[in-house]
Parts: structure tokens; sequence; C-alpha cells
């Protein structure tokens, strides 16, 4: 029973993997040659209209990455696009923060104009940007700056924030409408469109260190990093995110109290930035991966995706997930992804690993317990009856005596009784049994010798599975293993040494063999 079921799992994954291949999990390329991308902008009702920043540049594309084109031109030293925002009831406006200043772009991005230059260098050097119906909030890396007249005057906001650098702004409606700062020195909250601010989160950084410390009692006050970006459940106000250097953390009370999520899966807790679906998902960023957030873990989903350093998570209203990277912006479908996602996780370590039904096959040959070796022992009895049962006779008869009289007195040995020669009598018969045709007794000891061949196959075939997926498991594990982990990653690799032997003995050195040829097949 044990060997049907995992023989239907073994099949079921060369189906799932094979309808992968075929292309139900894929990130696409729609990047056009266009490198080094910062931030992305996806129109929210209509996915194909999609504008990307690149230092000195905004790029658009009307038709889902097919072409683009650039629609503003960042001169001076300060060309970066560091947040593209739309302006929360008309659609038709975009907003660029940038290294020079903060720019309006009217009828989607075709006309654009600077509406912030700042007084300073760093004021000049805008972070974030958010605009509701009555309020433009700007984030500079001097502060947060707010416009109540669509861009004429702006107004620098000092309690709290003071000059400290704004990193990215959100806001949610419930029954008030709140915005969410993430500073350098903390998380702000604002009820009233900006006029006052409570920080819900308090961090600063030591003179000598780039780390921020808590002072509001979370997990390891003295190890908490610094903070690089806030956002807020659209569909639940209470629940609040932020992510930091060191990991993703969550509170369900609009900032109250905080929670830190498990690093688990997570394989570079600093984490870049964070998103939300419309279905609650929550995403993570970090240089090099992006991963789903699942009860208990982190669950990477960027393999296959190769675009370097990235810098840029986004959703659009069609459940696609969209990447800007170092070499361009990435496209896959959330759907097919979240399906598919424990089996591409699989998969992926599967593909440096001997096939589990090839490590079986070699356990049982090592053993002598294949299936083939009754087999041949029942063609072998059933010919039994065929062959005759030989029987030879030998005898010798020795009781016959000759005696010579000559009646002469003087030659020797006369009178003498002589034995006479051997006579050896001998004989063969055949014998044939018809009915073993039909049964014989060698059947039941065949019988009794295929149990116990079956029993001591299972056995093995048992040791063989778990010892090769909990090699897979330790591979996970050490993987997901923070690099100061010192004392564990040892355990780990050690117990990894341990797994392989193991196998190396029921396999008689054949999984040893198999990881070695494939590692220089993967090298080639």
């Amino acid at each position: 029973m044990k060997k049907i079921v995992f023989s239907f799992i073994v099949i079921w994954l060369s189906i799932m993997n094979k309808a992968l291949l075929a292309g139900d999990f894929s990130w696409e390329g729609i990047g056009r040659e266009n490198l080094n991308c910062q931030v992305l902008l996806v129109d929210a009702q209509d996915s194909k209209i999609i504008f990307v920043g690149k230092p000195g540049n905004i790029l658009k594309t009307d038709n889902a990455g097919k072409s683009w084109r650039r629609v503003l031109a960042v001169k001076g030293s300060g060309a970066e696009i560091n947040a593209l925002v739309m302006e929360k009831d008309n659609y038709n406006v975009v907003y660029a923060a940038t290294g020079n200043g903060l720019y309006r772009g009217s009828n989607l991005g075709e006309r654009w104009e600077r509406i912030f230059r700042g007084k300073t260098e760093l004021e000049k050097q805008c972070t974030a940007v958010l605009s509701t119906a009555q309020v433009i909030f700007v984030g500079t890396k001097a502060g947060l700056f707010i416009s109540r007249d669509y861009g004429r005057s702006w107004c620098k906001q000092k309690l709290g924030i003071d000059n400290n650098c704004i990193l990215n702004i959100d806001f949610v409606v419930g029954q008030n409408q709140t915005i969410y700062l993430a500073v350098e020195n903390g998380i702000f909250k604002s009820l009233d469109d900006g006029k006052s601010w409570e920080r819900v989160f308090v961090s600063y950084a030591h003179r000598d260190s780039k780390e921020e410390v808590a002072q509001d009692g979370l997990e390891q006050p003295d190890k908490l990093a610094g903070i690089s970006f806030v956002k807020v459940n659209t569909h639940n106000s209470n629940l609040l995110y932020f992510s930091s250097v060191r990991g993703v953390y969550r509170s369900s009370n609009q900032g109250q109290s905080w929670e830190k999520l498990t690093e688990y899966g997570l394989l570079n807790r600093d984490v870049k930035m964070i998103c939300l679906a419309d279905s609650s998902e929550l995403y993570a960023l970090t240089s090099s991966g992006v991963f789903l957030y699942s009860p208990g873990r982190w669950i990477e989903l960027s393999f296959g995706l190769a675009a370097g350093k990235l810098n840029y998570l986004t959703l659009d209203n069609k459940t696609n997930i969209y990447i800007a990277g170092e070499k361009g912006i990435y496209k896959a479908n959330l759907k097919t992804t979240t399906n598919f996602l424990p089996l591409v996780m699989l998969q992926e370590y599967l593909k440096y690993e001997p096939g589990v039904r090839d490590v079986q096959q070699a356990a049982i040959k090592y053993a002598e317990v294949g299936p083939e070796k009754i087999a041949q022992w029942r063609k072998e009895a059933s010919k039994k009856a065929l062959l005759p049962q030989v029987s030879i006779g030998l005898d010798r008869n020795s009781t016959d005596l000759w005696h010579w009289e000559s009646g002469s007195t003087t030659k020797s040995d006369d009178d003498v009784l002589r034995r006479g020669r051997d006579n050896i009598d001998w004989d063969v018969s055949l014998s044939w049994d018809l009915s073993d045709l039909i049964w014989n007794d060698a059947q039941t000891s065949i019988d009794v010798r295929s149990k116990l061949m079956v029993e001591l196959r299972d056995d093995i075939l048992d040791q063989v599975n778990k010892l090769y997926f909990e090699r897979l498991r330790v591979k996970s594990e050490l993987d997901n293993l923070a690099l100061e982990d010192r004392s564990k990653r040892f355990d780990k690799q050690l117990k990894l040494q341990e797994l392989t032997a193991s196998l190396d003995a029921l396999t008689s050195g054949y999984y040893s063999e198999q990881l070695g040829l494939l590692a220089v097949k993967q090298q080639s």
C-alpha cells in the first residue's frame, strides 16, 4: 500500500512538473531592454498603462510593455526616480518624486510640470509622495512638506518629524482618513490630513551604527533594524505593517502595539518594501527575491527570475505582480503562482538531486530484493515437472570362483582355487510426476520467501524515502538559516552529511556519485 501511494505521488509530481514547464508558472520580461528600473506604477483602471522610472527618465507603455516611450526627462545631478503615484480621485494625474523635485503629470502623464523644488539640496531630493482630495504630501530627505492649494504653496511639517528622511507614505479611508509615514525616526499617523501627527513607533539611530533601536518594548529592542516601508491594509484599517532590515512587523490596532512576523523562509531579512493584494495577501521584496507570507513562514516567488538587484514591487487589479530591477521589468500572474507555489519550491530543490525512484532502484539492486528475483524463481519452478527424475543403479557380482586341476605334480599353482572376474550390473530409470505441472511443493516455499522479501524491500524503501525527503527538508532549513546562526548551521550541515552517508550505505555509494554528476552538469 505504501508503495502504491508513493508511486501515485511521484506520478502526480511528474504531471505537475510538465504543467509548469508548459508555462503555468513563469516570469515574463516586459521591459524591452530598459535596464536599471527603480520604480513602477500600474494604472488602477487599465493595467495596460504602466509607468516606470529609471535614472533621468520616466517611461510609459500603453500596451502592457510591448513598446515604451519616454514622457519625462529629469535633468540635473539628482536624476533618480524615487516614487510614482496617481492622484487618489483623479487617475489622469501622476506624481513623480525625483532627486530634483516633485513633478506632476496631467493627461495620464503626457504633460509634466515641476511643482516642488525645495530650498536646500536635501529638500530637493523627494523620496515619497501622496495626493488626497485636499492635500498633497511630499517626503524629502529633509522632512515632510504639505500643500493644501494643489501645489502652489508648501508648508514644512516640523513637530516630531523635523528634518528626518521620509521613506514612504501610505493612507487608508475608514471612519477617518488615516495617513501613515515611514520616517527614519519612527512610524507616524495622522487622522486630520496632516495637521497633527502621532508617533506610533519610535526608533532612533546609534551614532556609531546604522542600526535602529526601538523604545517601545518590541522583541530584542537593542537589535531592531531601520524602518524602510510602511503599508496599511485598505480593507482593514486596523492592520498595519512596516518592513525593516530585520524583517517585517505587524500591528492589528493601528500601531498601538507591534509583533514581528517570522523570518522562516525569508532568505534575506533586509526587506526593502511590502505590498498587499486585494485579498490581503502580504508580499515582501528584498534585493534578491520576492516572497509571499503564509501563516508561519515566507514562500519565495522569484524562482527563475533573473532580474539582478530588485528595486520595486507592485500589483495590478488583475492578480498580476510586477518587479522593477537591475535587468528590467518582469511580470507574473499571482493566481497561477500561488497554485503551483509548493511544487515550484520542491522542483527547485529536486533539480539538484537524483530522482527518488532512481535511488530506490539502486537500494533494491544493492540489497538483491528486486521483484524479478521471485518471478524468476516461479518461472523455473513451473518447469520442474518437465524434467524427469533420473535414477542410476550399479551392482558388482564377484561370487563366481574357478578351480583348475592339471594332474601335474611338478607345476606350481596346481590345484589352486582362483577368484574369477567381477561381473558389474547397472541400470538407468527415468520418471515424471506430471501433477507438478499444476502444482508443486516449491511454490509454497517461494510464497514464504516472497513474503519475507516484500517485507524486507518495503523496509528498505521506507528507509530510503525517509532519508531522501529528510535530506531535502534539512537543505531547505539550512538555506533559510540566518548567516549569524553559526551553531545551527553547523548542526544542519552535519545532519546533511549524515543523511547522505546513510543513503550511500543503502545504495553502495550511488547517491553521492549522482550528486557529483549533477553538480558537474549544472556547472557546464
